[in-house]
């Protein structure tokens, strides 16, 4: 799966270029260390297949990388940090 990555969101799209997923994550604040994660978006036709899921896993590398904390406030990214609590250490 080839998601192309942004700086504050990962895309997934098809191979005709139309959206199929996306997370993203803004900055909170001026000091760029921080990022809401706020909206996760699986088209219908991938739902059930863990794509959103490895999306997470893309912004989980991200913050690690990168060296952030974030915010998640949509409700999949919520719910998945509570799945996973090994990466609670990225949470602000």
């Amino acid at each position: 799966m080839n998601f192309t990555h942004k700086e504050n969101e990962i895309i997934l799209f098809s191979q005709e270029g139309s959206l199929l997923a996306r997370i993203t994550f803004p900055y909170i604040g001026e000091d760029k260390n921080v990022v809401e994660i706020n909206h996760t978006f699986v088209d219908t036709s991938l739902r059930g297949q863990g794509i959103a899921g490895k999306l997470m896993s893309a912004v989980i590398d991200e913050l690690e990388s990168r060296n952030l904390k974030a915010v998640p406030t949509c409700s999949y990214a919520a719910g998945w940090f509570e799945k996973h609590p090994e990466y609670a250490h990225l949470l602000k």
